[in-house]
């Protein structure tokens, strides 16, 4: 990859599937919490070249942030996700408000 300079830089390997979004009127965040935790450590963390999951909130936007080792683990978790029927998954969208809903992937670039 070359940046504006000119200068050439290489790309780690690392991808990340970031979402932000906010919760339905009325949910217990503390049953959201409990949902996501669930969520990931019964089946985010079991794909294959997961790395790590972050939650972040700013007031009442939140987001979550999936890293795996490679873009192509990433595409196979995405690709799974939508064609397994999966209640945890199910139990965590539940609390969402799909219309503020976005998500992006990244190739990690550099870590410091």
């Amino acid at each position: 990859m070359k940046l504006n300079g000119g200068k050439e830089i290489s790309i780690m390997s690392n991808a990340v599937f970031s979402n932000t979004y906010k919760l339905n009127d009325g949910v217990s965040v503390s049953d959201f919490l409990l949902a996501i935790e669930k969520l990931v450590k019964e089946y985010v963390s079991k794909q294959n070249g997961y790395v790590s999951f972050q939650l972040l909130t700013q007031g009442d936007t939140w987001a979550d942030s999936v890293t795996f080792e490679t873009m192509d683990n990433l595409n196979a978790f995405l690709k799974s996700s939508q064609n397994d029927k999966n209640e945890l998954a199910e139990m965590f969208y539940s609390f969402l408000n799909f219309d503020t809903c976005k998500s992006n992937i990244y190739s990690v670039v550099q870590n410091y």
